[in-house]
């Protein structure tokens, strides 16, 4: 027996001489395949679309519709585009067979029929034919995995816009924007009141993207808003980034390190005590006598947590005025790549700020400004900013 001979294997034969429909039918029959006839190009098209074959063999000439047309149809369909379809003919130009193949013909038959030739480019054509079946299969069962994991992904993303802070209004009035370069990034931030005294910010940035980042920065947000981090004085900037560090060294943590600004504000005192960690930093906006503005950059010597295991983190104290504001964000916020093909950078954001802030009515038109600056029409990696805004009395 030959290598496909499944009677459920179907065959359908379209050609307007009933004679050479007979010996086709008699030659794949003996074959164990379930063989269709069609005397005309319409009858064929009809029954390609009741069946479904695996295979189609097509004479070229005929009255009414030629094999060409019926080809071209069957093709379109999307349920019968990977049937094999054979052109039988008695051409042999080579400009002929040019112009089946880009009909969609799959294999040219040449008249008069040859048995054992036409077996053969039946078998190889089924062979095809069941490749492609199995590829499209493929195709439909890893697009059904991709809808499943974006799904996913937009559940974990929905989970962690969930669990970051709402804005706050009061003594200090604070609002943020998150954009993640993708679903999920590795930015996280919070805020909130460690007593009736003392308030905490803090941005950290996980190196990477997607969920190889946010899973870690989901687990630093868990440990500080619990305050279950061992050995740390979470009034104390310094202790809270060594004990980070201590847990979240990278070769316990696929590779991953991250960059953090964490700072606690006394209202009582108003002062501001902060401790960085590679992170970028936090600008202090205040007005001068001269009505201008001033910008403090609140920034302490560091490296990134979990970079190296001895690291001596330290505390900076500042002033704070009523009236002033902090921007605290990720390095996304400038890293921007601008038309030139340049990059934007840090000092460009500090003298957008400079000039524009008294302009500003809210983050968006800041977000919008660096648009406009860079020429860029969105920010290619996570990007989170926070703007705190302390009150006059």
């Amino acid at each position: 027996m030959p290598e496909i001979s499944d009677l459920k294997t179907k065959i359908l034969v379209i050609d307007d001489d009933r004679v050479i429909q007979l010996v086709l039918k008699q030659a794949l029959q003996t074959q164990g395949y379930q063989v269709i006839l069609a005397s005309s190009g319409r009858q064929g098209i009809e029954q390609a679309y009741k069946h479904h074959p695996a295979l189609i063999i097509c004479d070229w000439q005929m009255d009414e519709m030629d094999g060409l047309e019926v080809c071209r149809i069957i093709k379109s369909e999307p349920t019968l585009s990977t049937t094999f379809f054979i052109l039988l003919t008695a051409r042999t130009a080579v400009e002929d067979r040019v112009e089946g193949l880009d009909n969609g013909a799959d294999d040219f038959l040449s008249k008069p029929i040859e048995v054992n030739e036409l077996k053969a480019r039946v078998r190889a054509g089924l062979r095809l034919h069941q490749s492609n079946q199995q590829l499209q299969k493929l195709a439909q069962d890893l697009q059904i995995q991709k809808q499943l994991l974006e799904t996913e992904l937009n559940e974990a993303a929905d989970y962690v816009k969930s669990i970051l802070p709402e804005p706050m209004s009061g003594l200090v009035t604070i609002n943020s924007r998150f954009l993640p370069s993708s679903q999920l990034g590795g930015d996280c931030f919070d805020y909130y009141w460690l007593d009736e005294d003392n308030l905490v910010i803090y941005l950290l940035d996980v190196s990477g993207h997607g969920l190889s980042a946010a899973l870690p920065s989901i687990s630093v947000h868990n440990l500080l808003r619990s305050q279950t981090l061992p050995h740390a004085n979470f009034h104390q900037p310094s202790e809270v980034l060594t004990a980070l560090n201590e847990i979240f060294q990278m070769d316990k943590h696929n590779a991953r390190y991250f960059t953090i600004w964490y700072g606690v504000f006394n209202r009582i005192s108003y002062q501001l005590t902060y401790s960085t960690a590679g992170h970028p930093p936090a600008l202090l906006l205040s007005h001068s006598t001269n009505s201008s503005i001033n910008i403090k950059q609140l920034i302490t010597p560091s490296m990134p947590i979990g970079a190296f295991a001895e690291v001596v983190y330290q505390n900076a104290v500042c002033e704070i005025q009523p009236s002033s504001k902090i921007y605290v964000f990720s390095d996304g916020i400038y890293e921007v790549q601008q038309a030139d093909g340049s990059m934007w950078d840090l000092n460009n954001f500090i003298n957008l700020l400079e000039r524009y802030n008294q302009q500003f009515i809210d983050l968006d038109h800041i977000l919008e400004e660096i648009k406009i600056a860079t020429g860029s029409k969105a920010f290619t990696d996570d990007c989170s900013l926070l703007e705190i805004n302390f009150s006059s009395g």
